[in-house]
């Protein structure tokens, strides 16, 4: 199955109420609908170096950032494909580097046992950035429940929403269910606005008639600080 491997797009992200969610989803209804998947539980798996640097150095809100992290849109077998994807964001641009590779494949080459590292541009730029950290290894299992629109005019806009987001540090494989602690309150949902260029202006003028505001919000980032950074006060 063809996938998109590379990404440009700007990624604003918002927390809603679940009232806020439904009338969001009412005026989306004539200019978007849910894509085929319907709701997908997504798996991730994020490396980080001993120290957390990458997810320490993210909280700060520099003007560039990245990560690495696996990631599936259902439970797999081991030898089912999985995501290994490249994130950074400079000046707000969000660039998504991604390879589909066979999961315990994936698994292998990210561990160092570059037998299994695919001959490609996008594979040696996640090589030289996992030779640059150096000590970057699995630290955090991350799931969610999403459901994501698209735009019958606007081919480059998607809008997603995620629920029952939750985390754990245990168990870190895409091939096991979803279950942790959970990041966000009962009934809040993190509503993400995918696009290339602007937001049309009927999305903008919902968005305004709710008081629905952009935020800043990394979903690593919310783990880290509720789960992770007891254990990694000593770097902080």
């Amino acid at each position: 199955m063809s996938y998109q491997s590379t990404f440009k797009r700007y990624e604003l992200k918002f927390i809603l109420t679940q009232e806020q969610k439904a009338a969001i989803e009412q005026a989306m209804y004539p200019h978007m609908q849910p894509d085929r998947y319907g709701l997908s539980t997504i798996r991730n798996i994020y490396y980080d170096t001993e120290d957390y640097r990458l997810i320490r150095s993210s909280i700060e809100k520099p003007v560039y950032k990245e990560k690495l992290r696996l990631r599936s849109y259902r439970k797999l077998e081991s030898t089912e494909p999985a995501f290994v994807e490249l994130k950074r964001k400079y000046d707000g641009v969000v660039y998504k580097r991604r390879l589909s590779l066979c999961h315990k494949d994936a698994v292998n080459w990210l561990a160092g046992n570059n037998t299994f590292a695919p001959n490609c541009q996008i594979a040696r730029e996640i090589q030289y950035f996992s030779s640059f950290y150096e000590t970057l290894h699995p630290v955090l299992f991350l799931a969610y429940d999403r459901v994501a629109w698209f735009s019958h005019e606007s081919p480059d806009l998607r809008v997603t929403f995620d629920d029952h987001i939750t985390c754990r540090q245990d168990r870190l494989s895409l091939c096991e269910d979803p279950g942790g602690a959970s990041i966000l309150p009962e009934g809040i949902t993190l509503m993400e606005i995918k696009t290339a260029g602007g937001i049309p202006l009927w999305l903008t003028e919902e968005l305004s008639k709710n008081r629905i505001f952009k935020t800043s919000f990394s979903k690593y980032g919310t783990a880290y600080k509720t789960l992770i950074y007891k254990g990694a006060q000593q770097y902080v």
